[in-house]
């Protein structure tokens, strides 16, 4: 489903933007991409490979991969970076980067999440790494419908939401 581009609102009853499972913020200024982000994303390690990324991916939750070394943040991939990538390929050889600053896949914490949130709809950008210093400190996950983001209190849920259907045997 794309994403509608959403301008910045001028009065409060226009609606806003949903995040920490609940909140709104409804113009610049009101929150931060700290406010909103989820806290423990799912990283891979610096030794993954394109086939790691690719069975990553095969979530169909998962848009981005994380590549880490400890907390410091790598290097981001994307599904549409595994075209043409060998399964043995180094996944830090994958993503997009631009020196130390990772190019248009990253966000500040500390960034206002109003703007963040109009910027990332009008390009149709759904997942930014959130970085402090090089580390990755979050992951700020635009919703399917684009109205809001998640929070970690509904990943924690859907992930136990998986398990449990995976778990589930019928006993005769």
């Amino acid at each position: 489903m794309p994403l509608s581009r959403i301008e910045e609102s001028t009065t409060r009853n226009e609606g806003g933007v949903e995040f920490g499972g609940g909140r709104l913020a409804y113009a610049p200024g009101e929150a931060t991409v700290a406010d909103a982000m989820v806290r423990r994303p799912k990283l891979l390690a610096a030794t993954a490979t394109g086939g790691d990324v690719r069975e990553f991916f095969l979530d169909d939750h998962v848009h981005a991969a994380l590549v880490s070394d400890g907390d410091r943040l790598l290097t981001v991939v994307e599904r549409q970076d595994l075209i043409e990538v060998r399964d043995d390929e180094p996944a830090t050889a994958i993503g997009i980067l631009s020196g130390r600053i990772l190019s248009g896949r990253t966000v500040g914490a500390g960034a206002d999440l109003w703007s963040t949130w109009t910027s990332m709809t009008a390009v149709g950008v759904r997942r930014l790494a959130v970085v402090e210093d090089g580390r990755c400190v979050g992951l700020l996950c635009l919703k399917r419908s684009g109205r809001g983001f998640c929070c970690d209190a509904g990943v924690w849920a859907r992930a136990q939401e998986r398990n449990n259907h995976r778990g589930c045997v019928p006993q005769s």
